[in-house]
């Protein structure tokens, strides 16, 4: 389910460390150091004050890797290993966790999508808060939104 809004503006993201569509690198998942990727975008709308990220497993039902708010909305990346540097309004995961969760698929190769929301305003969330509850509070804020999908199989 995505927040309602009049999100008709796309946002260009993209990684420094994989593509969009292709191979994430071992270190960002459970096989590997477990740290999050670095994140640029470009194409914010005038009118952005803050930025939201939900990362899921769409192949494993929707399992959420990583929900952030709170990210100032003059920013254009998010740095590798940004998770836990105490910088961003983290969620709780479905790893039950707050902050990155990697990519850990049980089998087969999985799809990770990446999808960064500018929004009008800073949704009033506290760190451990939910995809549930920041989908919940974006809605009728999102200026645009833009996606990246990464591959990962482990072994």
């Amino acid at each position: 389910m995505q927040p309602t809004g009049s999100a008709t503006a796309t946002i260009t993201l993209g990684s420094l460390a994989f593509g969009d569509r292709e191979q994430m690198p071992r270190k960002f998942s459970c096989d590997g150091a477990g740290v999050s990727p670095p994140l640029s975008w470009s194409g914010a709308p005038d009118g952005t004050r803050s930025f939201a990220l939900i990362v899921e497993d769409p192949d494993a039902g929707g399992f959420v890797h990583w929900a952030v708010a709170g990210i100032p909305g003059d920013g254009q990346r998010l740095d590798e290993d940004a998770s836990g540097s105490g910088e961003l309004v983290e969620g709780r995961n479905s790893f039950g966790k707050t902050g990155w969760g990697g990519p850990c698929p049980p089998s087969g190769e999985h799809r990770y999508v990446f999808t960064l929301y500018a929004l009008s305003q800073e949704p009033p969330l506290q760190p451990g808060f939910d995809a549930r509850a920041l989908r919940e509070a974006m809605s009728g804020i999102v200026l645009a939104q833009g996606e990246l999908i990464g591959r990962y199989a482990r072994g």
